[in-house]
């Protein structure tokens, strides 16, 4: 970690040293040549080459971006990145910084093209005058539009015989359930029926695996074909069935071994990111892994599905929010921080630790907690126990349940008759009406109350500062908070509003004296236990902050306190630890690497992974800022939270009208299953994707005027960034259904992006769908994320962003807004492409912030003992 003080603005060389140097001609013509290229973008007639870009010239990192961009293009001068830039905030210090033979080194593309030493190519000299090498041409690899219509094909065919199935399946079973006398009847009868699809839907993935693939071994092949319609059916398989439920339980790893996973004993495993290639999975004994962390065993590059394996050793530690690349390791004893990457083939060797994007050594100890008793005895029987509880409890109580509401409800009963076909249709809305109505508000006014009540109650038993085994009474009920605290449906309801805070201040956060702004968090706001969370006054959250207040180990957990200093400013995807060393008025970026160790830094933004220091603020930023204090705060504030509680009355109208229509649709379907028998059933699933889909599309597109949304500059006081709040509380989930099918890119159209032909989209996320443009043959993986807008404190930024023709964006790979990649460029995975960037055609850019990077050096020759066949 880059670690710098707190009263320095940035790191970097010593401004003095390097004015008092004394400089070359070719260093002095290096200067001037830069300083003529910023100021023609400020707009100035001459840029003093000792002036600071932040705080003297008041240029902001949009600016100095396209200063990077501009520069990058010339090829008589070094190539800069925004790290030089903040850490060299001058022309002198950059010039200076980035050396004076800089211009002679070849770009990426060049780089990657070139001949090896011993070829006997020409090769170019330090001192030699800057020459460019152009790079060779690059054919973008095309898709096979034929072999992409077969695919979509076999895909729909396969929904529709899924939905056959099940369709068939739960209407015997309904009536079978049906047919039970009394309570215990049906008791029983629904432990059977509800039993044995858990069962059946937890075995059936297992089969198909091995008939279909058997192991799956380092590969590469095309989308689109024969060898990826298997990789998607046995993933959509994997995803759909309801383990996924028992994440975090020992379950679930003893599932991931009959897939073929080699997993050996006391390994934990937090992450919902189901990997796929299971086969080219090894976890030694005795490893954590945490949340939203992503080891598929695949990804796709370029048109084509690439397999590779990752190896994890003995008491590993990974961190929240990492990517673990194909071809991976790591060794016994090794740590990835939070907010990191293993990029293909790197190791990190037996007991280092790393972090960063792509991950570097560090010092930082992230594993900060004791050890516990937790032997194999207390998982076998925590996880019985808990299958138990889903078999004895949960499954039949909602399959009885849903039988004994229909029962309770005449009139629905009489329609689910098998033996009675209904002639009164209008009959057919007033109970829809009515029965989604009492699933609305009861679902509110339970969760509310629930919320308020449950965790402080939980909270009596799980002691702060208190090591806990893991797989006992006290993770049990911290799991449930967990759950219970998380909802989505009431962060997407209250976020983006002045709403948020009473809703987070009821489920247990500590938040001051609040300066309310009426965006002080997002929609997605995270937490362990709300109860130990802490955000000072004056704090400001953009979206996607995962509070980190329970750390774990393989064998034990425990709660603490995180807090976050007032004054702050925390961008997108922020992984907020405790212990994190940031205190008053700070910003953190988007994707940042939050500190451990070191001073507390006050008064600075931090950006990257590994983080350094970069200006709290700039001139520019500042134009808003007489809107936030006041009568004109008190103006603004009045009339957004008049427009924001209209929203919310607007998505819940929306919300509601499409769960009555598609309880609508099951009674229909229900009143016509003694005349059309089982088909009707069957037709519910693929009926109810098809309007969900369309009503949806049909939302967002009325809530913008069926117009292009247009880049900004505003204060969040004006109407234009309200709008921008309404359209991101439209509901998206409904898209994760068409990942890996070439139907994604059919609704992106529909939702406004300009998509190209043959795109292979396994996961992507856009938040402003009209500013976004995706060229042919593009590949997106999963967790990418293509955001056209920033926030910061009082101030919103949009603009468009371009992919050319076979770009591909790696999984958890982060596009900002205002940025262009050329034709053919990557994005590596978990890498963080800030606004304003240009990428060259055919260029491999990675990191955190992105930068030019060479390919990959190959696989690694010696992978030790993390290489091995993990511990049993």
């Amino acid at each position: 970690m880059a670690e710098t003080s707190s009263k320095a603005p940035m790191t970097g060389p010593d401004e003095s040293a390097v004015g008092t140097r004394e400089t070359g001609p070719a260093g002095r013509e290096t200067e001037r040549e830069l300083a003529a290229v910023l100021a023609e973008i400020v707009g100035a007639e001459d840029v003093p080459v000792d002036s600071h870009f932040f705080t003297d010239l008041g240029a902001n990192s949009l600016v100095m971006a396209q200063f990077c961009a501009r520069v990058r293009k010339r090829p008589d001068l070094p190539s800069p990145s925004m790290r030089d830039i903040y850490r060299n905030p001058t022309i002198r210090s950059l010039a200076a910084g980035l050396g004076d033979t800089a211009p002679a080194t070849v770009t990426a593309p060049a780089r990657a093209a070139a001949a090896p030493a011993d070829s006997g190519a020409h090769q170019v000299s330090p001192s030699a005058p800057a020459t460019p090498v152009p790079p060779p041409p690059a054919e973008i690899p095309r898709t096979s539009r034929v072999r992409q219509r077969v695919c979509g094909t076999f895909q729909v065919l396969v929904f529709l015989g899924y939905s056959l199935v099940t369709g068939f399946v739960t209407a015997r079973g309904y009536e079978w359930v049906a047919a039970g006398s009394g309570i215990g009847g049906v008791y029983w009868r629904s432990l059977v029926f509800g039993g044995g699809g858990f069962v059946a839907l937890c075995v059936f993935p297992v089969v198909a695996k091995w008939v279909l693939v058997g192991r799956w071994k380092p590969a590469e092949f095309p989308v689109w074909g024969l060898a990826y319609a298997r990789l998607w059916l046995v993933r959509v398989l994997l995803h759909a069935n309801p383990m996924v439920f028992l994440v975090g339980t020992p379950l679930y790893v003893l599932y991931l071994r009959c897939l073929g996973a080699r997993i050996g004993r006391h390994v934990t495993i937090l992450s919902r990111s189901v990997p796929v290639c299971t086969d080219l999975v090894t976890i030694g004994a005795g490893t954590v892994i945490h949340r939203t962390s992503f080891f598929l065993g695949y990804r796709a590059h370029a048109g084509r599905i690439q397999t590779g394996r990752v190896t994890l050793g003995r008491d590993v530690f990974v961190g929240e929010r990492t990517v673990l690349d194909i071809d991976t390791s790591m060794g016994d004893g090794a740590q990835l921080g939070h907010s990191s990457a293993l990029h293909r083939f790197q190791r990190v060797p037996d007991g280092e630790h790393w972090h960063g994007s792509p991950a570097e050594p560090t010092q930082t100890d992230y594993l900060r907690i004791t050890p516990a008793r937790c032997g194999t005895a207390r998982r076998a029987w925590f996880g019985v126990l808990t299958l138990l509880q889903w078999i004895f409890l949960y499954l039949p109580f909602g399959v009885g349940g849903t039988y004994m509401l229909f029962t309770e409800v005449p009139a629905l009963g009489e329609r689910l008759d098998p033996r009675t076909v209904m002639s009164a249709r209008p009959e057919l809305i007033a109970d829809a009406l009515v029965l989604s109505l009492a699933l609305s508000l009861g679902f509110v006014a339970v969760g509310v109350a629930a919320l308020c009540a449950v965790p402080r109650l939980l909270s009596l038993a799980v002691r702060p500062g208190r090591v806990y085994p893991l797989y006992g009474i006290h993770y049990a009920l911290h799991q449930v908070t967990v759950r219970l605290t998380n909802v989505k449906f009431f962060a997407w309801l209250f976020g983006d509003s002045s709403y948020i805070v009473p809703y987070l201040r009821a489920l247990g956060y500590d938040l001051s004296r609040v300066v309310q702004t009426g965006s002080n968090f997002g929609t997605e706001v995270r937490h362990e236990t709300p109860l130990l969370v802490s955000v000072g006054s004056g704090t400001m959250v953009a979206d996607g902050l995962s509070v980190l207040n329970a750390e774990f180990s393989s064998t034990s957990f425990r709660l603490s306190r995180v807090s976050i200093g007032p004054r702050n400013f925390l961008g997108n995807d922020v992984v907020y630890p405790v212990g994190g060393r940031t205190g008053e008025n700070c910003l953190l970026a988007t994707k940042v690497l939050v500190p451990l160790d070191g001073e507390v830094r006050e008064g600075v933004g931090l950006l990257g992974s590994p983080s350094f220091e970069i200006p709290r603020s700039v001139e520019r930023d500042a134009r808003f800022d007489h809107l936030r204090t006041g009568d004109a705060l008190r103006r603004g504030l009045a009339a957004k939270n008049r427009y924001n509680l209209r929203s919310m009355a607007l998505m819940l109208l929306v919300r509601w009208t499409h769960l009555f229509a598609l309880t609508l649709l099951a009674l229909v379907c229900a009143d016509l299953y003694g005349a059309a028998g089982h088909v009707v059933i069957a037709a519910y699933l693929p009926l109810a994707l098809a309007f969900t889909t369309g009503y949806f599309v049909l939302v967002e597109r009325c809530v913008t005027s069926f117009r292009e949304l247009r880049p900004q500059l505003c204060s969040i006081y004006d109407r234009a960034f309200w709008l921008q709040e309404r359209l991101w509380k439209v509901p998206a989930l409904y898209l994760n259904v068409f990942n890996g099918t070439p139907f994604k890119s059919l609704v992106w159209r529909l939702l406004g992006v300009r998509v190209g032909r043959g795109v292979f989209d396994d996961g992507c996320f856009l938040t402003e769908r009209t500013l976004a443009a995706i060229g042919d043959d593009c590949t997106l993986n999963a967790g990418s994320v293509i955001q056209c807008h920033s926030q910061e404190d009082g101030t919103f930024k949009s603009d468009r962003t371009t992919l050319g023709a076979g770009c591909t964006l790696g999984v958890g790979a982060y596009v900002h807004y205002g940025v262009t990649m050329g034709d053919g460029a990557v994005l590596a995975a978990d890498s963080f492409l800030m606004k304003g960037e240009e990428v060259p055609p055919h260029a491999r850019w990675g990191g955190n912030p992105a930068v030019d990077m060479p390919e990959p050096a190959g696989p690694a020759r010696d992978h030790g003992r993390a290489g091995r066949t993990a511990g049993t």
